[in-house]
């Protein structure tokens, strides 16, 4: 049994994953009408761009949360922090793409994870217009509509596929290290957001690689690359968490993951 395996068996996980679902399914009720609705864009301190349905979407996971784990933890990108000494923290992006979003494209989702002591044990990526859910838990094989998901073999750079949101990501001292990659791999490609994860997890990508996020970004795939078969870490290989630095490689194939961290390296 993996150290991920024993740990998870150490919780059940059960109740999580169901209120999980029952999260996306209720973002996904708010989110569906706005969609090619023609809503205000509201723009952040930051520049980036928010709506009415992101911030409708996280009210209604956080009052599923309050009524059913009021101890419980929770950090949503639109609605900030509540007791994160917990060892439960929920982790809420309503819609991680707003850019795609507010431009008509279903290449955006609602990401969910929940945290046990800082580490990632269940995790959802749901993009609720075409009705697509990536479902992962610690020691659990990771599922896409309800059936296993799987990454496929790519040992070589040159053979592989390579997905980031944005080039904007990659500045100053990342940049090197970052076209190193780009350079190395068979089909670099930008777009996606966390789509693009769900589709390495389903064996049609095989790196993911982005930098300046934040946890709300990128904790939700932790369980469901893992789960499927991949390998997802910081740029230096360490484990992901809260007070990670925001850059972050998934990888289908664990054993092309150190060729894409010594690329990266510059």
């Amino acid at each position: 049994m993996s150290a991920a395996a024993g740990r998870a068996a150490s919780i059940d996980l059960d109740p999580f994953v169901s209120l999980a679902g029952r999260l996306a399914d209720a973002a996904g009720k708010v989110i569906r009408p706005y969609f090619r609705s023609g809503i205000e864009v509201i723009g952040k301190a930051d520049t980036s761009p928010v709506t009415i349905a992101d911030r409708e979407s996280e009210t209604a996971m956080r009052a599923l949360i309050e009524r059913e784990f009021p101890q419980h933890g929770i950090l949503g990108e639109e609605h900030g922090a509540v007791r994160m000494d917990a060892e439960h923290v929920w982790v809420l992006d309503p819609i991680d793409g707003t850019k795609s979003f507010i431009s008509g494209f279903p290449l955006f989702g609602t990401l969910i994870a929940l945290l046990h002591r800082g580490r990632p044990v269940v995790g959802i990526i749901d993009q609720p217009i075409i009705g697509e859910r990536w479902i992962g838990a610690e020691g659990r094989p990771t599922t896409f509509k309800g059936k296993p998901a799987h990454t496929r073999k790519c040992a070589k750079p040159g053979d592989a596929t390579l997905y980031s949101t944005s080039p904007d990501m990659f500045k100053g001292p990342d940049a090197p290290g970052y076209d190193k990659l780009r350079q190395a791999v068979k089909l670099p490609r930008f777009g996606g957001d966390c789509y693009a994860y769900g589709q390495l997890a389903n064996g049609h990508v095989d790196i993911v690689v982005e930098a300046r996020l934040q946890p709300y970004d990128y904790l939700a795939q932790v369980p469901i690359i893992e789960g499927a078969g991949g390998t997802f870490t910081d740029w230096k290989g360490k484990p992901l968490g809260l007070d990670s630095d925001g850059r972050v490689c998934a990888v289908g194939d664990p054993q092309l993951h150190k060729d894409v961290l010594r690329l990266l390296a510059g």
